[in-house]
């Protein structure tokens, strides 16, 4: 049986499989990969841009099928899925657009006299390895910035989303892109640590868990690889006051069950002051109880199933052990009685240490509600985690809310307003959410050569 195949998380049934690569195939693209490097990085910005700009443009004509595809891959509504490739062909553009100014010259004034620039330059073949939760953004955001510098890409996507992967490949292709500029394989673990080994990978791109994270981190630090890893998070949305507490709690829903709550950036701990807990707790559970999962094919879908039944079990599993040990079950809690990976949609209350939902990251449409009595005990328990990718602040007071934002221990702070993703904003974490940046001008900088030439007075 192969490792790459299609399950429809609505019905559980394997509609496609797709053929694991061969050692002697990952070797090949290896090599092609490395000669394509050597004529890509020798193409003008110029003509970079423009299939970069085309990508984006057949992006966009073909986004009904693309998000067909994914709906029966990882379960995402139609709805979200166009969502996710309008972000997709944004970020195309964007670095079509913004690459020659943000690949210029740095110039320097050394103290010493002479000229002196820092140039950015291609450094080689890069190896992306990606989720199946967002399957073209996670690639485009990866993609998109080192096409434009000149490196080329070997793609391992995640082994459920292989109809996708093929794809991309066809978008590029039919953009002009040359046919080895970038690679899909369909690798095993560890084929993708051989690569990673291999002199000719000069860095690696990881979206994905810790414990991807920490593997591929192990190899590529063994072998002297440049990495950018964005991994998983447990964001915090701190509510300190609102003039209107209506738009507080959808914004927390929206920041909650994006994706079927299967985002790494999704808001899955709310913080709330004293005062307006009882009456956000009311309203955040109503609005999450009236989201109803079903068919990603239907339009009156609130939310899809998560990506497979070991995700539905895990995440299951969490809410149960904290139910357990003395959380309280405000809403949902069980699987649906039909086919497929549906869960309802989850608020949990009176969560402690001592519970797996208080330390690890619920991937699904879970949320946990905490009371607090002011602003530092709210960056007390925001920050009480291994976790550090983004989290939202929440109050009519904007200067207490940028206050709130820089005692966060995160790489991202959204105020009054869910968490998202756009092509010219940074993207990434700290702590145990990972290293490096993508997408903005910061993520163009991660894989390049920045290059000093000096040239002394006369």
């Amino acid at each position: 049986m192969s490792d790459y195949q299609v399950v429809n998380p609505s019905t559980g049934e394997v509609e496609k499989e797709f053929a694991t690569a061969t050692d002697a195939e990952v070797q090949d693209a290896l090599a092609r990969s490395h000669a394509a490097y050597g004529e890509w990085r020798t193409t003008t910005l110029d003509e970079r841009a423009t299939i970069l700009r085309t990508v984006a443009d057949l992006y966009d004509e073909r986004a009904d099928d693309l998000a067909a595809i994914i709906a029966r891959e990882m379960g995402k509504p139609l709805r979200e899925g166009r969502g996710e490739l309008k972000l997709v062909s944004s970020i195309f553009r964007y670095y079509a657009d913004q690459g020659a100014a943000l690949l210029a010259d740095t110039p320097l004034d050394p103290a010493m006299g002479g000229n002196a620039v820092v140039r950015k330059e291609a450094i080689g073949p890069l190896l992306g390895i990606m989720p199946w939760n967002f399957p073209y953004y996670q690639v485009a955001r990866f993609a998109a910035p080192n096409l434009m510098v000149g490196n080329t890409i070997l793609l391992k996507h995640a082994p459920q989303c292989p109809e996708s992967a093929l794809a991309i490949v066809q978008v590029f292709a039919d953009a002009g892109l040359p046919a080895d500029a970038y690679i899909n394989v369909f690798a095993t673990n560890d084929q993708s640590a051989d690569m990673i080994a291999d002199p000719r990978v000069v860095g690696v791109s990881v979206t994905g868990s810790e414990r991807a994270g920490s593997a591929v981190a192990e190899v590529a630090g063994r072998h002297l690889k440049k990495v950018v890893l964005e991994l998983g998070g447990s964001d915090p949305f701190i509510l300190l006051d609102a003039d209107d507490l209506g738009a507080a709690v959808k914004s927390a829903v929206r920041g909650r069950m994006g994706n079927a709550g299967q985002a790494c950036n999704g808001a899955k701990r709310m913080i709330v002051v004293d005062d307006l807990y009882d009456d956000f707790v009311e309203q955040f559970t109503a609005a999450m109880s009236g989201l109803k999962p079903g068919d990603p094919f239907d339009s009156t879908t609130g939310f899809g199933p998560l990506s497979s039944e070991q995700a539905a079990t895990n995440l299951l599993e969490q809410v149960e052990d904290a139910v357990s040990k003395g959380a309280t079950l405000r809403t949902g809690g069980k699987r649906l009685d039909r086919p497929g990976a549906f869960v309802e949609a989850t608020v949990l209350t009176d969560v402690t240490p001592e519970m797996l939902a208080y330390r690890e990251e619920l991937f699904g449409p879970a949320a946990v509600v905490y009371r607090v009595a002011d602003a530092a005990e709210a960056v007390a328990l925001a920050n009480d985690s291994s976790f550090g990718l983004g989290g939202v602040v929440w109050s009519s007071d904007t200067e207490q809310a940028q206050q709130v934002a820089d005692q966060l221990d995160t790489g991202m702070v959204w105020i009054n307003s869910a968490q998202g993703s756009a092509a010219d904003l940074p993207f990434g974490g700290t702590k145990r959410s990972g290293v490096g940046r993508e997408l903005g001008p910061y993520g163009i900088d991660e894989f390049v050569n920045k290059k000093l030439i000096y040239t002394p007075a006369r």
